[in-house]
This record gives C-alpha cells, structure tokens and sequence, in this order.
C-alpha cells in the first residue's frame, strides 16, 4: 500500500497490537476482522461508502457501527470503524488492510502463548503440501467447489494437528482473495514473520540440514540482517548440492547447478 492507505494501515496496526497485548482475544478479533474484509469485498458500494472522501469521517464511522456492530465482537467493529474513518488511496485497499490486520491479530495471539514458531512452520508446510500434492491442488483451486467446501477440507485435513491458528489462516487463505492458496498461504507467511519482526530465509538444498547446520545458517543470516532470521527448508534434488537461499528479493545461490551453469555459459561464450 501507498501513501494515506500505508499511513492509515501502521495506524490500525498499532491499534491491534494494542489490543492483543492489552488482553483482547486475537483468534476472534482476526476472524472478526477476515469477516468484514470478505463483506467489503463482496459489497464495492458499500466499500465506496466507507472509503468515501467528501463523506465526513465521523459519519463512515457510524456506518460502519451500524453494520457491522451486531455481527463481530467489539474489539473488531472498534477496528472496522476507526478504519472507515481514516483515508484510503482506493477503496480496495479497505478489505485489503483489514485482511491483512486479522493475520496480524491471530498470529500475535500465536505468538503470545509460545506458537508463532508453529504456525509459522504449519503455514509454510501446508503450502509445500497443497504445491506438491496435485489431487490437493485442484481440490482447492476448484471454481466449482464454493469456499465453505474449501475450508470445510482445511478443516478435515488440519484440525486437531495444526494449530488453532493455523487453521484460522488456512480457511482465510481458501477465501479466493488472492491469485491461488499457495499465494495467500506466502503472503501470510510474511505477514507473520513481519508482525513478529523476523526475516523469512527460503532455503533450497539438495539433502536436508541437520539441526546443526540449520542453527549456523540462521545465525549467519541473522547477523547479516541485523534481524532474526526464520529459515523455511525445501530439499530440491535440482541444486545437486550447496544452497540456494532467497530472503525478500535478494538471493544468494552457492548451489553445484548454478556454478554448472556459470561454468557452461563461460564455455559457451
């Protein structure tokens, strides 16, 4: 996001933050606050009149009250409301922040009772799961099924193995908000890692590590980002051998295949 938008996001972030640390139950406030995003999402002019500039502040904030007051718990309707009343470069970017803050709220639930580690490695491990199991893949990018059967299927391979949270964020994920699962699923690893100021490192080798050579990897990643660093593990027989690591757009390839291929173009030329 940009400009006002950005600006009314750390706004609200600091808001749920807020609230979570003061107490607030984080699971039902984000569910609270994926509730809304879907309804603004499936409603533009009722998004436009919550976005809209020449309304006074105060009266987008009413609404928002109005309809969303009955239907969420009042930690998320003060979140949608104090949301409404703040600048938004498009009206899109409503649903799309308040998405965004109800990962933010179940992940720092998460994180409060000692799982952010977990969620963090579930959600990247379902995306692994759901890229690489075919059947799984269509099942969930399916245009005939609706979402309730989506999440319904989450909920049968997830629940009582995954965290609470993890499930939380992998029924949001089959919303169809995004481009597919695994694009939802990498965005909220993200937001994850971000809400707990943490960098995710993703880590491509031949062979797994052992506990070991992860720990020194992270360590070294970490001094060099000044940052606590998060690494995500995909063995990828296609590196032959060293490591391929990408955290953000920078990446750093010490793999055999890429020195192959240096060496061949070298010979080429």
């Amino acid at each position: 996001m940009h400009g006002s938008s950005a600006e009314s996001l750390a706004r609200l972030t600091d808001r749920v933050v807020a609230a979570v640390e003061g107490g607030a139950d984080g699971a039902e406030l984000g569910t609270g606050l994926f509730g809304a995003s879907a309804v603004l999402t499936t409603q533009p002019g009722l998004r436009r009149a919550l976005t809209d500039p020449s309304t006074e502040a105060a009266a987008r904030t009413g609404l928002a009250e109005t309809v969303f007051g009955k239907h969420l718990s009042g930690a998320a309707v003060t979140v949608v409301a104090e949301a409404a009343g703040l600048r938004w470069v498009a009206s899109a970017d409503l649903a799309d922040a308040l998405e965004q803050l109800g990962v933010l709220a179940i992940v720092r639930a998460a994180d409060r009772e000692g799982a952010g580690d977990r969620v963090e490695e579930e959600l990247f491990a379902f995306g692994r799961t759901v890229t690489e199991n075919h059947e799984l893949r269509s099942a969930m990018s399916d245009p005939a099924r609706s979402v309730a059967d989506k999440q319904a299927l989450v909920r049968g391979l997830l629940e009582g193995k995954a965290h609470p949270s993890t499930v939380a964020l992998v029924e949001q994920a089959a919303t169809g908000g995004h481009l597919t699962v695994t694009s939802a699923i990498d965005t909220f690893v993200a937001l994850a890692a971000k809400a707990r100021n943490r960098l995710v490192a993703l880590v491509r080798v031949a062979q797994p590590l052992d506990a070991d050579e992860e720990k020194r990897l992270a360590a070294a990643l970490s001094a060099q980002y000044d940052r606590t660093v998060h690494l995500n593990t995909v063995v990828d027989p296609s590196v032959l051998g060293g490591v391929h690591v990408s955290v953000g757009d920078e990446v750093i390839d010490g793999t055999v295949s890429s020195r192959l291929d240096e060496a061949g173009r070298r010979l080429a030329g």
